[in-house]
């Protein structure tokens, strides 16, 4: 009679266990990723950099300027309309990023010529 009596239990534990995990949904597929999703992921991984310094050179033909801060010099990518106002010994301030192995301005601003602080008077040269 124990005998019986643990198959049966046995057989009501199988039972339940079995309609437990048939009652739980199926594991989706994953799906392919989106078409849009590697512009996106190549958008992140442009780090946008930026320098200060002097415009040493601009090229209109090949669409560069060449900008020289205090640690690097470096010639960067332009459009026409970025440096319409620009001219060689301007102060500016270039937002780049690498693309493909060249540098290309993302924005270029020009910087205004530090005017003299209030109450500064200029020292005027004796003369002989």
């Amino acid at each position: 009679m124990k005998k019986v009596l643990a198959v049966v239990f046995a057989l009501i534990f199988a039972l339940t266990v079995s309609v437990a995990f048939a009652q739980q949904p199926a594991a989706k597929p994953a799906e392919p990723p989106k078409a849009a999703e590697p512009a996106k992921a190549e958008k992140a991984k442009e780090k946008v950099k930026s320098i200060t310094g002097e415009v040493t050179a601009i090229d209109t033909a090949g669409k560069t300027i060449t900008v020289k801060s205090k640690k690097q010099e470096l010639t960067i990518g332009v459009t026409p309309e970025q440096i319409k106002d620009i001219k060689v010994g301007d102060k500016v301030v270039v937002k780049y990023v690498e693309k493909e192995g060249k540098l290309v301005a993302k924005n270029v601003k020009k910087i205004a010529p530090k005017a003299e602080k209030k109450g500064e008077v200029k020292k005027e040269e004796k003369k002989p």
